[in-house]
């Protein structure tokens, strides 16, 4: 008995044993299987509309906010970074008014000036189904070692300029080494970097006699040379590595147009009846061709050339000179802005002129200019301007007080200073 016990005990670990095994390589098949099959699909990742998604072959690569942690072997799918949402951003901006009040217009420096609100350093631009990676003023510096750069227009692209400095600066403080009699047309370098960055005044792009002062007043039609363009800054261009040239809003001051040395026109300017009235679009459409043959035509550029699209203002009830606001502290969405019908106008015109360069000259081979088409990204901000805060502490005195708001300009900090994220990732990535 001892015996058959001993026997039937042996069987019985046996069979364990074997149905131990089996159940080890059936796992392992089936995990194998598994594996075979979910790499047929990306990971489940959320969409700016909410909404959860799997999607089939190729997958989706998800990126983090540092692109530098990307494997350069991994070609990220490419997108339109012009069209997107603001989010919500806990980390703000990478500087303050107070690391860089220096660099910052006093009339955009809108914290230092005593707006209490913050919210609107909260928001990032998101692209539609892509991540934008943040400004790594770092890698900027390091990309443009010995290279010289240009942000060309009016003061819109002064507001530019500075917004770039300011992120540049918590890496490098720019040294300022030139500037015009006005102190409208700056340089500034970064030794560590021998890099250089200039901001050049020249708000129409072509000649122009402007009789105004600092406030925007005039005291008479500007004298618009539409066929020539202005020097100040096509004498730079076969010394430059990039530029970014802009106009707009200027187009809209009443003006005498010149053609050929002759006036053939006028915009807003009753005062002159032998003269024609052509309307600001006219002026733009001749400047903009100019401008755009100038660029496109091979020998002319040395470098890249990025053409920025006119950015939208959001004066309510009223203009600039006739009580206009903005007062709104947040992001609007896209139903809840229109853009004005001159911004239409305007735009309409560069990307008309921008196309019509391309397709034309040849000298575009080498894809050298390219369009900034900030516009609809900069549409809904509506909280992004100084308005009242232009001056300094406006309300100390009066509570009530009656102030001109500024509601074409930004805020440093504030939404311009994503154009910079855009920007740079256009720079590493086409």
């Amino acid at each position: 008995m001892k015996l058959k016990w001993r026997s039937v005990s042996m069987n019985h670990k046996n069979v364990l044993l074997i149905k131990l095994i089996s159940a080890i390589l059936i796992t392992f098949f089936a995990f194998r299987l598994f594996i075979l099959h979910s790499s047929e699909f990306s990971p489940i990742f959320a969409s700016v509309t909410g909404k959860f998604e799997a999607r089939l072959l190729p997958p989706v690569v998800l990126v983090p906010e540092n692109e530098d942690l990307i494997p350069q072997d991994i070609e990220v799918e490419k997108c339109n970074l012009f069209a997107g949402k603001w989010i919500p951003d806990s980390l703000g901006p990478i500087y303050t008014n107070n690391s860089c009040g220096s660099l910052i217009d006093g009339h955009q420096d809108c914290i230092t000036n005593g707006r209490p609100d913050t919210d609107f350093l909260y928001w990032k631009w998101k692209p539609h189904d892509c991540l934008l990676p943040r400004f790594d003023p770092l890698r900027f510096l390091q990309l443009m070692r010995h290279k010289s750069w240009a942000l060309i227009g009016d003061s819109i692209s002064r507001n530019h300029v500075e917004s770039l400095l300011c992120m540049l600066s918590t890496v490098e403080v720019p040294v300022e080494v030139y500037h015009d009699k006005e102190y409208k047309s700056k340089r500034w370098h970064f030794p560590l970097h021998n890099l250089t960055i200039s901001n050049i005044w020249s708000p129409f792009l072509v000649q122009a006699a402007i009789f105004e002062d600092s406030n925007g007043v005039s005291t008479a039609l500007v004298q618009l040379h539409l066929d020539k363009l202005d020097e100040t800054w096509t004498s730079l261009m076969p010394s430059l590595d990039y530029a970014i040239i802009s106009t707009g809003k200027w187009f809209l001051k009443s003006a005498i147009y010149h053609e050929n040395a002759k006036p053939v026109g006028c915009h807003n300017c009753q005062e002159k009846p032998h003269l024609k009235e052509l309307g600001f679009d006219y002026a733009y459409n001749a400047t903009l061709r100019n401008v755009m043959d100038f660029l496109a035509e091979e020998g002319n550029c040395k470098g890249t050339v990025f053409f920025r699209t006119s950015t939208p203002d959001h004066f309510q009830n009223g203009e600039w000179h006739s009580g206009g606001t903005c007062k709104q502290t947040e992001p609007a969405s896209d139903d809840e802005v229109e853009i004005k019908n001159v911004h239409k106008i305007l735009k309409d015109i560069e990307i008309g002129q921008f196309k019509r360069a391309v397709s034309e000259k040849t000298g575009l081979g080498n894809g050298n200019l390219k369009l900034l088409d900030f516009t609809g990204m900069l549409l809904t901000r509506p909280d992004g301007h100084p308005g009242a805060y232009r001056q300094f502490r406006p309300f100390d005195k009066d509570k009530n007080a009656k102030v001109q708001n500024d509601c074409l300009h930004w805020c440093l900090p504030g939404p311009f200073d994503y154009l910079n994220d855009v920007i740079l990732e256009t720079i590493v990535n086409g």
